[in-house]
């Protein structure tokens, strides 16, 4: 059976001197290698980000974005459920949404007393329903307030403080780099853009030109984010901006071997690629984790995850259909031995760290 990374990745397509750095510093603390996983709602919770530290390559790991009001004024204890990490999760950033400075102040606060590593604010999210509260990329049109909420939050914390955002509004109303400049001048640690406007949503192309020229304007880190989809693309970020980190998002929920194929190519200018034994000890690893998280919608993690675990897999719409049809945590893991084969069931499940 062919062992995990060995298969050789095309010949390296940027110069020799430009890699993916092996550590960035924001603020006080050190993210090696230069990786960050992006929060993504209803993906980037702790049983993912474990799953995605245990594959390795990863320098941080970000929460899923969590309401400002539903930590402070709500005291919803559902809202600690997208706060709750491991030890071993460290480094990580607690990403906040909203658009009252002191109600996120307070919330950054109350962050840095749970032992988050940095904290990080939400101005990218395009959802209509954040963006109808003046939270995520709603907020793009008011530099203003933006200001505001960047002084009160850093007055109110001493851990690393740092902001996701977006081009702008549209293409028309592009604030990128005013709002790096305004995130330095305000005594934030790093910046991270996707190169997208909220308008765009997640359709088209990053435009990775902006990158550059943020990274240009500012002396603090800046983390690259948009259409990351292999090694060779983070590498090409890299080499056309400049950036100091790469932010990988939707690509890490298809193929979370990317952290660790991104530090392969870095170190050799080559990386292995999953073979069918891997992919199942990753789809049953990660279903396993789930069911010993004992969350109540462990059923429809799995089956969301089905979807993009299974990017890549021959023949995967049978192995989604048997998902999709399960009724238990149980059906589901015996339908993906069933699906992998006796050939698959006799590589072993590695044990959980």
């Amino acid at each position: 059976m062919r062992k995990q990374w060995e298969s050789p990745a095309p010949a390296i397509s940027a110069p020799p001197e430009i890699r993916v750095s092996s550590m960035v510093r924001i603020g006080a603390v050190a993210v090696a290698p230069a990786t960050v996983l992006a929060p993504m709602a209803g993906v980037t919770d702790t049983v993912f980000r474990q799953f995605i530290r245990h594959l390795g390559g990863c320098g941080l790991a970000m929460t899923e974005f969590t309401s400002a009001d539903g930590l402070l004024r709500v005291r919803d204890k559902k809202i600690y459920r997208y706060l709750s990490f491991y030890e071993d999760e460290h480094p990580i950033s607690a990403q906040l949404f909203g658009s009252d400075p002191l109600v996120l102040a307070g919330a950054a606060a109350r962050v840095e007393q749970l032992g988050f590593d940095l904290v990080d604010l939400n101005l990218g999210c395009p959802a209509k329903r954040v963006v109808k509260c003046n939270g995520g990329s709603g907020l793009l049109r008011n530099l203003p307030l933006i200001r505001r909420i960047f002084e009160t939050v850093r007055a109110a914390v001493s851990i690393p403080f740092t902001v996701k955002f977006r081009l702008g509004w549209n293409e028309r109303e592009i604030v990128c780099v005013d709002l790096a400049r305004l995130a330095e001048d305000c005594g934030l640690n790093a910046v991270a853009l996707h190169a997208r406007t909220r308008e765009q949503g997640y359709s088209g192309g990053a435009q990775w030109d902006w990158i550059g020229q943020v990274k240009a304007a500012v002396r603090i880190p800046v983390i690259g984010n948009g259409d990351i989809r292999s090694p060779e693309d983070a590498v090409a970020m890299v080499a056309q901006t400049g950036c100091d980190a790469v932010m990988v998002g939707r690509t890490a929920a298809s193929n979370p071997w990317i952290f660790r194929q991104i530090a392969q190519y870095t170190e050799t200018g080559a990386y292995g690629l999953p073979s069918e034994a891997d992919r199942y000890q990753m789809i049953r690893t990660y279903f396993r984790m789930l069911v010993e998280e004992e969350d109540s919608g462990v059923i429809g993690k799995m089956k969301q995850f089905a979807s993009w675990f299974t990017h890549g897999v021959r023949n995967g719409a049978t192995l989604r259909k048997a998902v999709y049809e399960s009724r238990s945590e149980q059906e589901v893991l015996d339908a993906v031995d069933r699906f992998f084969g006796s050939g698959a069931r006799e590589a072993p499940v590695p044990a959980l760290s």
